[in-house]
């Protein structure tokens, strides 16, 4: 089964809350710069200028609309 990798642009997001709104299994706002990031269950790096995560394929609607709502396109996927 494939997984998807989620990228996050910690240095474009601008920590409005729509990712983690829209798909909270998968998001979450940091507590270390309040910007968003991927959740710890499948977050394989975190700094603070990106969060790289790796999800299970059934995740894929739910990121991709976090993709589609974010309005400074700072999240993005890829089929891995």
């Amino acid at each position: 089964m494939a997984k998807i990798r989620v990228i996050v642009d910690r240095d474009t997001c601008i920590g409005c809350g729509v990712a983690p709104a829209t798909c909270p299994d998968v998001f979450v706002l940091g507590d270390d710069n309040g910007k968003n990031r991927v959740v710890d269950d499948w977050s394989v790096k975190l700094d603070e200028h990106e969060s790289i995560g790796e999800v299970p394929e059934d995740l894929k609607d739910c990121v991709q609309a976090a993709v589609d709502a974010c309005p400074v396109q700072a999240i993005r996927f890829e089929i891995v």
